[in-house]
């Protein structure tokens, strides 16, 4: 049996080529090579699928903690929870963690202090209080209407690319899914670009007196604190997702008084496996 538990990026058209985290769930449950499993929520294999790509190859492996747990998740009533969840994390914690790192204290404040985003019903003050983010942010990379026809249009498109490529990215990904319609893409739409025009004050300022050669290097060392943390939390947020697991019965065959069905490919040798990397990982 294979237990080189290494997750790639991307897609694979074989295991030999390698195996992205949903890839390994389908071996783990027994189905065949897809990064499609069966048996997990479309919201956390869309979830999954995103940040494994986004993250960088150390990083990544961190999900392999998580991925046990995936199995089992699909038709299990939660995926509508899961997406408003998602959506609710790109609102209240995705935008005003760019924000405040802008300077923006008020903007993310009124983020932060906006109840839960549950249900549509929620999805109208949260854009009001995303449309005031947004107009501050602008304010503060000075920006006019014109300036998007301006030269400094490319840094500006990529710090938003920067500050959304990881962990908003598979949110969205998720929250797409449950949160689907117009409302849903315009909040999605408005956290992003709220975000990516605080993430372009902030490279801005880092790269103000920097040589052209060092601009880069001085954007990515600003951005590097924010998106770590947003990495950080999207992990908190993939564990939210996911049912807690009794190890003791999920070792011995039976989670939650369920059959295990993924015995065929010694299921329970490569989740002794990854739990002892998992604990290389967390340090216990």
């Amino acid at each position: 049996m294979d237990t080189d538990y290494t997750l790639a990026y991307g897609t694979h058209e074989t295991p030999a080529d390698g195996r992205c985290a949903m890839e390994w769930v389908s071996y783990l449950a027994g189905e065949s090579h897809s990064d499609q499993p069966a048996c997990v929520s479309p919201v956390v294999r869309a979830f999954c699928v995103a940040l494994n790509d986004g993250l960088e190859d150390d990083p990544r492996q961190r999900l392999r903690l998580y991925l046990a747990r995936t199995i089992g998740t699909a038709g299990d009533g939660l995926d509508e929870w899961r997406a408003w969840i998602a959506m609710d994390w790109l609102i209240r914690t995705y935008a005003p963690a760019w924000l405040s790192c802008a300077g923006l204290s008020e903007a993310a404040g009124r983020l932060w202090s906006l109840g839960a985003v549950a249900a549509v019903g929620d999805l109208a003050p949260a854009l009001a209080e995303l449309g005031f983010a947004r107009r501050r942010a602008r304010v503060a990379l000075g920006a006019g209407p014109a300036m998007w026809l301006a030269p400094g249009i490319g840094p500006r498109v990529a710090a938003r690319e920067m500050a959304w490529a990881t962990a908003a990215a598979a949110a969205w990904a998720a929250a797409r899914i449950g949160v689907g319609d117009i409302a849903g893409d315009r909040a999605r739409a408005a956290a992003r670009a709220a975000a990516g025009d605080a993430a372009a004050t902030i490279i801005r300022s880092a790269a103000a007196g920097v040589s052209r050669a060092g601009a880069r290097e001085a954007a990515r060392a600003a951005l590097a604190p924010t998106i770590e943390e947003l990495q950080e939390s999207a992990f908190v947020l993939l564990d939210r997702m996911l049912p807690t697991v009794d190890v003791a019965a999920l070792l011995a065959g039976d989670a939650g008084g369920h059959r295990s069905p993924v015995g065929v490919h010694g299921y329970n040798d490569l989740y002794k496996t990854c739990m002892a990397e998992a604990g290389s990982l967390t340090g216990s």
